[in-house]
């Protein structure tokens, strides 16, 4: 699938909170990083301090996965997201526009010493419990060359 479903996207862009799951030596690691999901692109944005659990274990490994969920007790409610990507340090003009859109969303983030990271799925699992109960819409990055 070449693009990502609307379904998918409406539902990151609801949320701001995603958990960040690492490993390194086979040890799992989870942490939870504010984002912004930039669509034209499909990758999340975060920032976190070079000094964390999670980005030393990004720096030895950085494919990784991570979830974002509604919090609800309501079963006919749930939703939520899983993913794997890699991620990466952005350059250049990516660079810019990662942090513009970082920065105008979480201004307080200026006044922090941590570094711009950019995650890209390469896999995503929306299940929408509204859809049916399980329902879910899965998406897969586009390996193919044209």
């Amino acid at each position: 699938m070449k693009f990502t479903p609307k379904k998918i996207i409406d539902f990151i862009e609801e949320h701001h909170i995603l958990t960040l799951a690492t490993s390194k030596n086979n040890i799992p690691y989870c942490a939870n990083c504010f984002y912004v999901y930039l669509k034209e692109e499909n990758i999340f944005v975060f920032t976190s301090d070079n000094e964390t659990k999670h980005i030393k274990d990004v720096i030895e490994n950085n494919y990784v996965a991570g979830s974002v969920v509604l919090e609800t007790s309501i079963v006919g409610k749930i939703q939520g997201i899983q993913f794997q990507g890699k991620m990466f340090l952005p350059e250049g003009g990516l660079k810019k526009i990662a942090n513009k859109k970082y920065m105008k969303k979480y201004p307080f983030a200026k006044l922090m010493k941590t570094q711009l990271w950019v995650l890209e799925p390469e896999f995503i699992k929306l299940t929408d419990n509204r859809l049916g109960f399980g329902k879910k819409l899965i998406w897969k990055k586009d390996v193919t060359k044209d």
